[in-house]
């Protein structure tokens, strides 16, 4: 058993959607008065974009980067900078195919990619973006860490927590505040499904379809409580304990009863 925490913060970013300079150098304010204690930063699903709702393929493109491009550069700078790791998600371009493209980057520039696998066809995501294959798993600072994008959220089976194999999920989103109420209820039923942390980020924001976000994010426990600890609008701190996962494992092992079974990749 181990005594190792793990220190979270959640932001929140209000979004301007499709101006990248923008909230790239709100981020970098962000991070300006960051706590020092910091291990691991999460931001929204395409933060440095806004999620491109109800606008065609050749729209979109001019929004998409490489893997080493201005966005993922700039986030090596930052987790360098302030000795953190970076998790969320952009628009990527591969063979030119577009991804809603998960991240997380670590301090010494070390990253780790996946695209989203469930589509978010109400807004015609499907059509403009290719999906993905498999889900983010990462180990870092000894917490085995698993990630999904936003519509993922409501897919139990695709989240399965299989004998443990991760310690805190990550949801980022950009999930609008006519739904929100449903995106806060898929967190906590992850959590206490998956016998896991779980931490949601979500934007704030008015996106170009006028859908506004609320920013509701918050960090749970293996029990559904919530964790969190806001300080202002922009930042949610929380702290995560191994050893209290790990003692409620061994004393309630829901997950030795689960159901086994097999992900086909069609």
């Amino acid at each position: 058993m181990t005594n190792k925490n793990l220190n979270l913060c959640l932001l929140p970013m209000e979004i301007v959607w499709e101006d990248k300079e923008r909230n790239l150098r709100h981020l970098e304010q962000l991070f300006a008065n960051l706590h020092p204690d910091t291990d691991l930063v999460i931001v929204p699903e395409t933060f440095s974009t806004g999620f491109p709702s109800g606008v065609d393929k050749e729209h979109i493109r001019p929004l998409a980067e490489r893997n080493t491009g201005q966005t993922i550069d700039f986030l090596k700078y930052l987790a360098h900078k302030h000795s953190v790791a970076i998790a969320g998600s952009f628009i990527a371009d591969t063979g030119g195919s577009l991804y809603n493209r998960a991240f997380f980057i670590e301090p010494s520039g070390e990253e780790t990619f996946a695209d989203k696998r469930h589509l978010f066809t109400m807004a015609g995501e499907h059509k403009s973006f290719s999906r993905g294959r498999e889900r983010l798993k990462v180990r870092f600072r000894g917490w085995e860490i698993a990630m999904v994008i936003c519509y993922d959220i409501r897919f139990p089976v695709w989240c399965r927590n299989v004998a443990n194999d991760y310690d805190l999920l990550i949801a980022v989103a950009n999930w609008p505040k006519v739904r929100v109420d449903a995106w806060n209820q898929l967190l906590k039923a992850r959590a206490i499904e998956n016998e896991c942390y779980v931490a949601g980020v979500n934007c704030r924001g008015v996106d170009l379809a006028d859908f506004e976000y609320d920013g509701s994010s918050m960090a749970l426990d293996f029990k559904g409580k919530d964790i969190s600890t806001p300080v202002a609008t922009d930042y949610i701190y929380a702290t995560l304990s191994k050893e209290k996962l790990e003692r409620f494992r061994e004393k309630f092992p829901a997950w030795q009863d689960a159901d086994a079974f097999e992900l086909t990749q069609e």
